[in-house]
């Protein structure tokens, strides 16, 4: 199959392990795959925004670079115009983003399917967190994106909700989550902590400072366990430098250590040193890839209860999951989990079954990326073979 991926990422962070994950599955699997987007995307650096754009942010009001971006999506759909003209794909496969309709518009001028990813909500998350010009024409635009695509592959089934609200039929929404490559994991892996030495508290990511790492800090701060406890955050992000701050503060700087940003291939290794895995929070929508990386490396994981993270966890069985409403609930997890090996190593290899069982893969989720894109093209060619049948039969 000849798939045509279109993207605007501009920067290497889990939008692109998503996106080059998701690619590289699809061509071991035999298929042809075109990428189409920023020029820049392959010499971003790790977890770094172009630096034009960053400037750009600065300089301009929230309603001008809200403009600046809808009039990025002319020359980009020109060049998924010409990319789709030279290759003639059999699908367009588009990682949504907001004002891109490049898919869209390309697809239907093709006369192929449309097969759009939405991980996120952008217009309303956006204008909740990053000051979103323009939102209601910005949120029109994205409906516009969502609506016009053959099928949508949300990534979590609270998703999939918000884009049914939107005006997309249930039967054109399928869930595909994020997931892990297993060559990566191999095995399950003890974390190489002596005995008598401090439990090791991990958290795999971009941190900002709704994450509530601070609330592992003073936890860690007031334990008086048999054992001592450590943090260690393989990431980097704006919470650093107050977490830092905090750590000293509280006496505990010496357990506490940064990572700075890990290249992909080192994340399992770190990952299997942690003794218990933290996902403090999380955005109601999301399908976290550090949850499915904790998974596969079979840790013991400490999430909060809420219905996206109960579609790959179950509580008391792949993991503990605290009530994000109770303030104690977070390190009521924790202590938990400190406190009994026994039940971090059941809750770790349950984990661990699940994503094998569930097949939470890339391979898995090529597969059933293709399977969808090869029912759109037989929908596609009964749809145009249907008006031939009835003139015959006139």
């Amino acid at each position: 199959m000849r798939i045509l991926y279109s993207h605007r990422i501009r920067s290497r962070d889990g939008q692109g392990v998503h996106l080059d994950a998701m690619v590289a599955a699809l061509r071991a699997a035999g298929h042809t795959v075109k990428l189409v987007g920023p020029a820049g995307y392959d010499s971003a650096e790790l977890g770094g925004e172009s630096r034009g754009l960053a400037r750009l942010r600065q300089l301009l009001p929230a309603w001008a670079q809200a403009l600046a971006e809808i009039a990025y999506a002319v020359p980009a759909t020109w060049r998924l115009h010409r990319a789709a003209k030279e290759f003639a794909p059999d699908v367009i496969y588009e990682r949504a983003n907001l004002y891109h309709v490049a898919g869209r518009i390309v697809a239907r001028a093709r006369g192929v399917p449309l097969l759009l990813e939405v991980n996120a909500p952008l217009a309303e998350e956006r204008a909740r967190f990053g000051g979103l010009g323009l939102p209601r024409i910005s949120a029109a635009i994205e409906h516009f994106a969502w609506r016009g695509a053959s099928r949508v592959l949300p990534v979590t089934e609270v998703l999939a909700s918000k884009i049914a609200a939107a005006g997309v039929p249930a039967s054109r929404l399928t869930v595909v989550p994020n997931g892990i490559h297993p060559e990566e994991f191999p095995e399950p892996i003890a974390p190489d902590t002596p005995s008598e030495g401090p439990l090791v508290l991990g958290f795999v990511g971009f941190v900002r400072d709704w994450h509530g790492l601070d609330k592992a800090l003073h936890g860690i701060a007031a334990w008086r366990g048999t054992r001592p406890l450590s943090l260690v955050v393989v990431g980097d992000g704006p919470a650093r430098p107050g977490l830092e701050k905090l750590a000293a503060e509280l006496g505990i700087a010496d357990r506490v250590r940064f990572t700075g940003l890990a290249a992909r291939e080192a994340v399992p290794a770190l990952v299997a040193g942690f003794d218990i895995a933290l996902q403090p929070a999380a955005v109601p929508y999301a399908s976290p890839l550090k949850v499915f990386e904790y998974m596969a490396a079979a840790r013991a994981i400490v999430a909060p209860d809420q219905p996206n993270l109960r579609e790959v966890l179950r509580d008391g069985e792949t993991a503990l999951l605290f009530d994000p409403a109770d303030p104690a609930g977070f390190w009521g997890a924790v202590a938990r989990l400190a406190q009994d090996a026994a039940l971090r190593t059941r809750l770790g290899e349950a984990a661990r079954a699940e994503v094998f069982r569930r097949d939470l893969t890339w391979d898995g989720n090529a597969r059933r990326v293709v399977a969808i894109a090869e029912a759109e093209i037989a929908a596609l060619r009964e749809a145009r073979a249907a008006p031939v049948a009835r003139g015959s039969l006139a």
